[in-house]
C-alpha cells in the first residue's frame, strides 16, 4: 500500500521512515512538510495538493505536532484516505472524536497509535498482571527535553502538552497493562515562568497509583513502571522494553526499534480488515491532569 508521511521532523526520520522502509506492506510514496524531506521520495509542502495529485496514495500517516493535525486528518479522510495518527492523536479529545465519526461514516480506517504499547515487554507484562491483585503502582518517567525536542518551542505552547508529551507514553502503557481502570484524583504541575505547558508533573490516581514526570533530567534517562501485587512485584524498564518480576529478568530487550514497525503492521491489518482502532484513555488522563492540576511556577526554561 502507498502511504504519505506528513510532518518530516525528528520522529518521522528516526522512526517512521525506517519502519516503512523495512515493511513489505508499505511503500513511502510521498511526504508533506514545510521544510523536511526524505531523499528519493516525492515531496509536497501542502497536503491538499498531495491529495489532489496522488490519488494512488491510500493511507496518510500524520507525524505533525498535535495542534495542526486535525485539519490535515480531516482533509485526508474527506479525500477518502485511511489515516494513522502519531501520539497524542490530537490537541483535544473532541477533535479526535470528530475524526472518528468522519472515518466511520466514510468507511475508512482511523488508527490512534501509541508506540510505547508496542514495546517488547508490554504484552508479557499485561499477561502476567491479568490475574493479579494490584496493590500499588508507580511511574517514574524522567528525560531531557533538550535531547528529544531540541529547539522545538511548540512543545511548550498551548496544545504542545509539555512534559505530557513523553508522559503520555507511560500512561499508554499503564492503561494497557493494568487489569482494571484507574482515575486521576489530584495533580501538581510545574510550569516554567516563561512557558505555557508544564515541564514536570506529579499525579495521584485511584488504586494507589502515582506518576512522576520530569523533562529536566540530564544524563541517563528513566522510563520505569513498578507494579506491586499480592503475588509479587513487576518492573517495566526502558520504556516498556524490559520486564522484571521480583527483580529477575523475564522478557524484552533494551531497544525501541521494534515499536514503529509494529504500529505499521497493525495499520496494515486494520486497513485490510476495514476497521478502526481509537483509544483515548491515555489522553483522558492528561486532560484530567490539566483540569485537576494545581499550578506551580518554576524557573524559566530556555533551549
Amino acid at each position: 500500500m502507498k502511504v504519505a508521511l506528513v510532518g518530516i521532523g525528528k520522529i518521522a526520520l528516526d522512526q517512521h521512515v525506517p519502519a516503512i522502509a523495512g515493511s513489505e506492506d508499505w511503500d513511502l510514496a510521498c511526504t508533506v512538510s514545510r521544510n523536511g524531506r526524505v531523499e528519493g521520495v516525492q515531496a509536497f509542502t501542502d497536503i491538499h495538493q498531495m491529495l489532489a495529485e496522488r490519488p494512488d496514495v491510500t493511507v496518510v500517516s500524520l507525524a505533525l505536532p498535535p495542534v495542526p493535525r486535525f485539519v490535515a486528518a480531516q482533509a485526508a479522510l474527506s479525500a477518502g484516505r485511511h489515516v494513522m495518527l502519531e501520539k497524542p492523536p490530537g490537541a483535544t479529545l473532541a477533535e479526535v472524536q470528530s475524526l472518528q465519526q468522519i472515518a466511520k461514516e466514510a468507511g475508512l480506517s482511523l488508527y490512534t497509535t501509541w508506540h510505547s504499547r508496542m514495546a517488547q515487554a508490554v504484552a508479557p507484562a499485561k499477561a502476567w498482571l491479568a490475574d493479579k491483585v494490584v496493590t500499588a503502582a508507580r511511574i517514574t518517567w524522567r528525560e531531557d527535553v533538550r535531547k528529544w525536542h531540541p529547539g522545538q518551542d511548540w512543545v511548550f505552547e498551548p496544545g504542545g502538552m509539555g512534559v505530557f508529551d513523553p508522559g503520555i507514553n507511560a500512561l499508554s502503557i499503564l492503561t494497557e497493562i493494568l487489569p482494571g481502570p484507574v482515575h486521576l484524583q489530584s495533580a501538581e504541575l510545574e510550569f516554567p515562568s516563561n512557558r505555557q505547558t508544564p515541564i514536570a508533573a506529579r499525579l495521584t490516581f485511584s488504586g494507589n497509583v502515582l506518576a512522576d514526570f520530569d523533562w529536566r533530567q540530564v544524563g541517563p534517562q528513566t522510563w520505569d513502571i513498578a507494579v506491586e501485587t499480592t503475588s509479587g512485584r513487576l518492573d517495566l524498564r526502558m520504556g516498556g522494553n524490559v520486564l522484571e518480576v521480583d527483580g529477575k529478568p523475564v522478557a524484552g530487550e533494551n531497544t525501541i526499534m521494534g515499536e514503529y514497525p509494529a504500529l505499521y503492521a497493525r495499520m496494515a491489518e486494520l486497513v485490510r480488515a476495514g476497521r478502526s482502532e481509537v483509544d483515548l484513555a491515555p489522553m483522558i488522563h492528561v486532560a484530567d491532569a490539566m483540569t485537576l492540576g494545581r499550578r506551580l511556577t518554576t524557573d524559566a526554561f530556555q533551549f
